[in-house]
């Protein structure tokens, strides 16, 4: 009998359950708003009392890198969640041990805070990856390794701990001293990103791939086209590594896969996140079942939701612009809001910054043709300033 069906009988998760998210990010603002939609009463555990989950029903102040703020917050939760994988596992481990439940599982997050850990696993599983070496210092590369993609192994995020290193020139400005990983520089004809779900029962839904383009100084995603431009082949085969990659992972919960297209034709997945991601912002509006209500169906062990997209739809990113910090203005957010099909998702956070995730804007079209048209007007309309 499913475990979902066992709880509705003896402790439903919409009475006398609380489901504790670590970090109170724009992706945990959305995942509180997808629980608000189960009756699911839902806790945060962030460091900052304004941040964008600041409007949660249980708020607690620490951070969920420390082991004993999660501890402590983790043992009044009955489900544990992350919308950050830099989370403190060592706590999680502790408390999955206890029998708390935990999704995804800390040992998956353990592996992926490592970008190391996850090449070796890729290497371990037959999972097409680009070639990579892993080094004790970014330092210590030689100029007949270049060019490459060098990546800290730990603590990257929002393309923060990635360069590309071309020359020996390179090497003295941009590499990183720490642990890192060496790529192979891969001919990339597309960036893709794949949503895949897993709930405990095995059973898995993805949805279809979308295609990635990114900001070229800050190396984070500008926006995104959904579904992407891809010939059918291709879409059905990242959809199938994608599942392949969740299953063999054994992950519940939900995974983005990011992969390359080559312009050899091969598909190499890139890195992994265990949790809701940038790139599926979309599916709020443009699909049956949004990536945050599948990520609460995977978690709970209900049925997953369609991943159908109904609409095509593009995603902007809302970045601060460049030479402003402080309070932030959306200028020409009135003019924006005006063209049709948009919905705008403003993160709430206190302090702009450049290139800061400030929020999110989804364009809806009857074709993808219209829908990219509407978003190059909003581009030229709207920006985060002080």
């Amino acid at each position: 009998m499913p475990q979902w069906y066992l709880c509705a009988v003896n402790t439903p998760f919409y009475r006398d359950f609380t489901l504790g998210i670590l970090g109170g990010g724009q992706l945990g603002r959305m995942l509180v708003q997808a629980c608000v939609d189960l009756d699911v009463t839902v806790a945060i555990l962030d460091y900052d009392p304004m941040g964008p989950c600041r409007y949660s029903p249980i708020f607690e102040q620490g951070h969920y890198a420390d082991y004993e703020d999660v501890l402590r917050f983790g043992r009044a939760c009955d489900l544990l969640t992350v919308e950050i994988e830099h989370v403190n596992v060592d706590a999680l481990e502790v408390l999955q041990a206890s029998g708390k439940v935990v999704y995804p599982q800390p040992h998956i997050l353990r592996m992926v805070q490592d970008k190391g850990l996850q090449k070796l696993f890729y290497a371990e599983h037959h999972i097409p990856t680009a070639a990579f070496e892993l080094l004790d210092s970014g330092k210590a590369l030689k100029p007949e390794q270049l060019p490459c993609v060098l990546k800290q192994r730990t603590g990257g995020y929002d393309g923060q701990g990635v360069a590309i290193i071309r020359t020996a020139q390179d090497i003295e400005r941009k590499a990183f001293a720490g642990p890192c990983v060496r790529e192979a520089l891969v001919p990339i004809r597309e960036e893709i990103s794949v949503l895949v779900a897993r709930n405990p029962q095995g059973e898995v839904a993805v949805y279809p791939p979308v295609s990635m383009v990114f900001h070229p100084e800050a190396n984070l995603v500008q926006y995104l086209v959904s579904p992407a431009p891809l010939p059918e082949a291709v879409t059905t085969q990242a959809r199938e590594l994608a599942c392949t990659v969740a299953t063999r992972l054994g992950i519940v919960g939900l995974l983005a896969v990011e992969m390359f297209w080559t312009t050899d034709g091969e598909l190499l997945v890139n890195e992994v996140a265990p949790r809701p991601h940038n790139s599926g912002h979309h599916t709020i509006e443009a699909s049956y079942t949004s990536q945050y209500a599948q990520h609460l169906r995977a978690i709970l062990d209900m049925p997953l939701g369609s991943t159908v997209q109904h609409t095509p739809a593009v995603m902007l990113n809302l970045l601060g612009a460049e030479g402003h910090a402080g309070k932030p203005v959306y200028q020409g957010l009135d003019q924006a809001m005006a063209i049709p099909g948009i919905q705008v998702h403003l993160y709430g956070k206190q302090e702009t910054r450049p290139f800061r995730k400030m929020g999110h804007i989804t364009v809806l079209g009857s074709t993808l043709d219209e829908a990219q048209e509407r978003a190059r007007q909003i581009e030229s309309l709207l920006t985060v300033t002080t």
